[in-house]
């Protein structure tokens, strides 16, 4: 290196020096009292760049005033509940074992329907094995995830409705399974299935009528070239319209708006289909037509978890004319 390569060098080493002992002197200072921060941070300093991650120490400053207020509320903060303490709540009645000999799940978030290993129909079940009383009205939750909004609806529904989820992620099936058998109820069965493939010879074989169906918080598979992936295309929406009763409905929801859109219209351009809002005057909905409450009684996991997360949550429940 040259010498006034050095000296250069030298003198913006010392000028950071100088920019570091004023930042620390100013984190002494009165208005920051109460300051406790230990995490990520970047220090564009002549003399230091140190970016804390899982590949480096953490840089971290920790000046906390001695008030006890400000303690108190750090750990009121700490101690607020997360939402997955939020979904255990709202199902705690199930009492659900979570001790399952399953082995090692991890359940993928997102899978690709067109997959050639999701093309396989599935069997049609006998419905007098899955069911006590196959000819109950029966609804349909298409991508039911862990199946505990609908083991809900079930319990609370004995002899009235029978439940059918089909889900895309076979080890969530699997549980849902366990769960339905520890429980005792014989309303309620999981299939594996890819529902744009299966929906339609599931509900003509089933001997009772059709008089729900809900596809909630689906995968909305963002980008414009994946939109083919989404659960909900025109033959499904065609299969679900011919099957339900006069009188069936259909409730849709998402707290991804672009989704929540694409699913309403898609319903909205159905003839024999009418919002319930058209019908029913003292169901409330906003000015945009969206249900401001949940019909179920229950709302689902990904809906708690949005709602935690303060999203909106965007509702439309039609009725077959």
């Amino acid at each position: 290196m040259a010498d006034s390569d050095r000296d250069g060098a030298g003198a913006m080493a010392a000028a950071g020096r100088s920019e570091f002992r004023d930042l620390v002197q100013n984190l002494q200072e009165p208005e920051w009292s109460g300051l406790l921060w230990s995490g990520p941070v970047r220090l564009a300093l002549p003399f230091l760049a140190v970016t804390s991650s899982r590949r480096n120490y953490p840089l971290s400053f920790c000046h906390v005033s001695s008030s006890s207020a400000q303690v108190d509320q750090h750990q009121q903060e700490s101690h607020l509940p997360r939402s997955p303490d939020l979904v255990a709540l709202e199902y705690a009645d199930l009492n659900l074992s979570y001790d399952l000999e399953l082995g090692h799940v991890r359940i993928r978030q997102h899978v690709n329907p067109l997959s050639s290993s999701f093309s396989v129909p599935a069997q049609v079940p006998d419905w007098n094995q899955v069911f006590a009383d196959p000819m109950l009205p029966l609804m349909v939750d298409i991508g039911c995830g862990s199946g505990r909004f609908l083991m809900w609806l079930a319990k609370r529904n004995p002899k009235v409705r029978n439940y059918l989820g089909l889900e895309i992620r076979r080890k969530l099936v699997k549980r849902a399974e366990i769960w339905v058998k520890d429980l005792g109820l014989d309303n309620i069965h999981f299939l594996f299935a890819n529902a744009t493939i299966s929906f339609k010879q599931l509900v003509e074989a089933y001997p009772g009528p059709l008089q729900l169906v809900s596809i909630l918080c689906p995968d909305p598979h963002f980008k414009k070239r994946h939109h083919k992936r989404r659960v909900l295309q025109k033959p499904l929406v065609g299969a679900i319209v011919d099957n339900l009763v006069p009188g069936g409905q259909v409730f849709v929801q998402s707290d991804v708006v672009e989704m929540a859109l694409d699913m309403r219209d898609q319903f909205d351009e159905v003839d024999k289909l009418k919002h319930i809002d058209t019908l029913n005057p003292d169901i409330s909905c906003d000015g945009e037509g969206w249900l401001l409450s949940n019909p179920m009684g229950i709302r689902t996991e990904r809906e708690i978890h949005a709602e935690y997360e303060g999203a909106k949550i965007y509702r439309r429940l039609y009725q077959k004319q």
